[in-house]
């Protein structure tokens, strides 16, 4: 018995992930297939980390100047967007009118 994955790689290729599940003769069989999950699992898992690990370098590599400057885009857009800022009297038209 064996499991088998099929996926695209970044590269585009299709890769294989293959584990066996060989149980001992005197062993039940589902336990093999219970090694065998638990070993695709981690392949998986390696398969993921790598990927991840591979994405940040990536990224550090491509903005190395924009990672430095911080994000003055972002703090252009909150200087122009003035509906979500707020008065410690609250709305403006529930302030009460001064006495005349």
């Amino acid at each position: 018995m064996e499991l088998s994955a099929e996926y695209v790689g970044v590269d585009g290729q299709q890769e294989q992930l293959r584990v066996p599940c060989e149980a001992p003769s005197d062993a039940d069989p589902f336990e093999g297939l219970l090694s065998g999950v638990a070993q695709m699992r981690e392949l998986v898992n390696e398969l993921f980390v790598s990927l991840v690990q591979q994405e940040a370098q990536d990224q550090e590599v491509a903005t190395p100047e924009e990672a430095m400057d911080g994000d003055d885009e972002d703090d252009a857009e909150d200087e122009n967007n003035t509906d979500n800022r707020t008065n410690s009297d609250g709305p403006s038209a529930k302030r009460p009118k001064p006495p005349s």
